[in-house]
């Protein structure tokens, strides 16, 4: 069947709307056959275990109760309804309630995204663009919160963009999707940030009447977004909370996430940028100078952090998509056909299949699949014997902070960087990179350690080695333990 004639009956038939689910129920099984490689990141471990003290304590947390070196300080969680959802999952299915969960946000992620995209492209174009989309995120899709947004982004960002390219107002009934957003993640502040060049491009040809008054309507907007945003159990402090992750100043640029694109290698963002430059010459476009802010600002976000490719992924083609589809136009519906009993009939019906034919290959893959988290982030033999040792100050490498809130052992630092502050989390990787070894003992006295766990391939490791006062008592290929000297020995188990 050629793709001309696939197109037409696409475009005649509110079967067109299968596309988007088929491509959301793709990505799923996808992701649910991967679904191991979902959990690679600790910081699940403590979304998670936020998410059950939220549910047993009916409250929500104002301060730290989870590390040694922060208790009691003011700290809020912009995540706290994406914690609940991962919480529930997991008491339910263990690992594969949150894989499960995460896939399906993904699912829906790149069902929106080809949705909105069919609106001026070809289907076979939409359908690539989700696919590049998703493989430029790969990286970055992991069991935690910014995943549970990513489709609410997506839709929140095309119904802003679909409203420019209209010169009207986006919907207040939109609203409530700006507070769910910040209720589920901190990046709704990209979301409310978009607003103004959206605006922008909304008056941009208009004469300068016009421009006045859907300029007035569009801040109106923006103002209830806002207060949309506040709409959560914090209030305001919502806005505060997911924006001091931004002030961390030089901390950014030593966490994995938060680190500056690298191109000493090929990448697929690299390839992504070339190809860019690449569709702009070939297709001779010419964009209004706000739709090349926009292109700019989410180059420069993924060039800045990594984590913030799938911003560029999923967000530049819907500032494309318009001038993409002028240079070749989709052919016009049938409007009666379009509304036709059949079209629905077929359109519902094959929306069941598809949603049955997923659950029933979920059901089958899990009842001989466990999932299980990457073994460098769990050092569960060490851990065990920190407890049996009863120990209380434990001054642990970044990665195990997630995985030590999991067995309820109070940490010296964790993922939470904007509670810890950027001179001390900074302080810490100088300490255990030894880039100043007065950083490493400084901070193992001032903190009263009694025992550390560090990565096996860390150089703090090495170095406790040859620090009068210290002993190493244990060690596998994750985890190395050391205790004062002259601290009474424990049974220790064999190596893993």
């Amino acid at each position: 069947m050629s793709l001309s004639f696939t197109n037409s009956i696409a475009v005649q038939s509110r079967a067109r709307a299968l596309v988007p689910l088929c491509v959301g129920a793709g990505a799923y099984l996808f992701f649910l056959y991967i679904g191991d490689t979902l959990l690679q990141d600790s910081d699940s471990f403590w979304q998670i275990k936020i998410g059950q003290w939220i549910l047993d304590h009916h409250a929500l947390p104002y301060t730290d109760f989870y590390s040694f070196t922060r208790p009691g300080e003011p700290w809020i969680s912009t995540s706290w309804l994406s914690q609940i959802l991962f919480a529930i999952s997991y008491a339910q299915w263990d690992w594969a309630g949150p894989v499960i969960l995460t896939a399906l946000a993904i699912a829906a992620s790149a069902a929106v995204f080809v949705y909105l995209l069919e609106a001026h492209l070809e289907i076979p174009r939409a359908v690539l663009f989700a696919m590049l989309a998703v493989l430029l995120s790969l990286h970055h899709i992991l069991a935690r919160p910014h995943i549970l947004a990513l489709p609410v982004m997506i839709a929140w960002v095309g119904i802003l963009m679909n409203a420019a390219d209209r010169k009207v107002t986006p919907s207040w009934v939109w609203l409530p999707l700006m507070s769910l957003w910040a209720n589920l993640h901190g990046g709704f502040v990209l979301g409310l940030a978009l607003i103004g060049p959206m605006a922008i491009e909304a008056i941009w040809t208009l004469d300068s009447g016009k421009q006045v008054r859907l300029l007035a309507r569009w801040f109106l907007f923006g103002v209830a977004a806002m207060a949309a945003a506040c709409v959560t159990p914090y209030g305001w402090r919502t806005l505060l909370g997911a924006t001091n992750i931004l002030n961390l100043g030089e901390l950014l640029s030593v966490i994995s996430e938060w680190m500056p694109a690298n191109f000493a290698s090929f990448s697929a963002f690299e390839a992504a940028i070339l190809g860019l430059i690449a569709i702009g010459l070939f297709r001779g476009m010419t964009l209004s100078p706000p739709r090349i802010l926009l292109i700019l600002l989410f180059t420069w976000m993924g060039l800045t952090h990594v984590r913030s490719i799938e911003a560029f992924a999923f967000l530049v083609p819907l500032v494309l998509a318009k001038p993409l589809g002028e240079t070749s136009p989709l052919p016009q519906a049938d409007a009666q056909a379009g509304e036709s009993w059949a079209a629905r009939y077929v359109t519902i019906t094959g929306a069941l299949m598809i949603a049955v034919a997923a659950w029933t290959t979920t059901s089958i893959y899990m009842s001989h699949h466990r999932f299980t988290f990457t073994m460098d982030q769990t050092p569960v033999a060490a851990v065990d014997l920190l407890q049996q040792r009863k120990a209380q100050r434990i001054f642990n490498a970044y990665q195990f902070g997630g995985y030590l809130i999991s067995r309820d052992i109070p940490v010296f630092v964790d993922g939470r960087a904007e509670l810890y502050g950027e001179k001390f989390v900074m302080d810490f990787f100088k300490a255990v990179e030894v880039k100043k070894l007065d950083n490493l003992t400084r901070l193992l006295e001032e903190y009263k350690i009694d025992a550390t766990l560090m990565g096996a391939d860390m150089p703090a490791a090495q170095v406790l080695d040859h620090i009068k006062g210290w002993k190493r008592l244990y060690a596998d290929n994750i985890a190395v333990i050391h205790v004062r000297d002259g601290a009474p020995d424990a049974a220790v188990p064999a190596k893993p």
